[in-house]
């Protein structure tokens, strides 16, 4: 089985992905936690952003992260390889730190100024639904598979974890984004292990302490351990406000506009958004 989702990654990774996707969208129109009319715009343009993200990847880097565990595999390069590591040990170590290396760059790309202007384009969304959760700019794209292809480097990890893990950060982030309605007692079960729509919408909150909480995509444990966890918003999820003040609907809705966003506009350090009662 490893053996077959390593020769056939693309596939792999496409049919995962076109799933989730389809599956959430589904189940977010059927059971939504907030209103969701007139999006058809919006959500076009998130869309046209996947399939540029996923065009740019293939072209500028067509190695990716699977391409350097596999070079380290082949050559005995890396952490895991050095210390002889048990591959089960290792497979499951190389989980753990890819989520938290992504929840570690997930801060610093709030934190730097630099990184902001691109990551901006995401948290520009008027509104939180799955395919938020596939609104990136094309270079926060490239940067992240940058870093994850140097963090393989160093850890040596294991070519079918690493596939697997792209899998499940690409469904955890638009599962966590998806507009779907789950029952209290669910959403708090589900929130002690990993990341739920309820607990990652506050991070798209106009108010600066909320905005600054969250940050983790699969596994809700990074949060609660560096204490950037926030359990709900102060407004209530239903009347909260989403996006940036600097960038109101309509604009961040077209295409041409989250393109050229991060070299136009604000050039503040840290997002603009709301202070509020013990904002950070």
């Amino acid at each position: 089985m490893p053996d077959f989702i390593a020769q056939h990654e693309p596939a792999f990774r496409l049919a995962a992905f076109a799933g989730v996707l389809a599956l959430m969208v589904a189940l977010e129109t059927l059971f939504p936690r907030r209103e969701a009319k007139g999006q058809a715009h919006r959500r076009a343009t998130n869309l046209a952003l996947g399939l540029i993200d996923a065009g740019v990847m293939r072209l500028a880097v067509p190695l990716l992260a699977t391409g350097v565990a596999l070079a380290a595999e082949r050559h005995g390069f890396g952490l895991f390889h050095w210390l002889g590591a048990p591959y089960a040990l290792a497979f499951l170590l190389s989980l753990l730190a890819l989520d938290l290396l992504v929840y570690g760059q997930h801060v610093l790309f709030h934190k730097s100024g630099l990184f902001w202007r691109i990551h901006r384009v995401h948290h520009a969304d008027a509104h939180v639904d799955a395919t938020t959760g596939i609104r990136f700019h094309p270079l926060e794209i490239l940067v992240s598979m940058g870093i994850k292809m140097a963090a393989v480097a160093v850890l040596g990890a294991p070519v079918v974890a690493v596939i697997l893990f792209e899998v499940l950060l690409n469904a955890a982030a638009i599962f966590n984004h998806s507009n779907l309605r789950l029952g209290e007692r669910t959403d708090r079960l589900l929130r002690r292990f990993i990341v739920t729509p309820d607990m990652h919408r506050v991070h798209h909150s106009v108010y600066s302490d909320e905005h600054h909480s969250n940050f983790g995509f699969s596994l809700s444990l990074w949060d609660r351990l560096f204490r950037t966890y926030r359990a709900a918003p102060r407004d209530g999820h239903i009347a909260m406000r989403i996006g940036l003040v600097d960038y109101a609907a309509p604009a961040p809705n077209g295409l041409f506009w989250s393109l050229v966003n991060p070299f136009i506009g604000h050039s503040a350090k840290t997002p603009t958004s709301i202070k509020g009662a013990g904002s950070m």
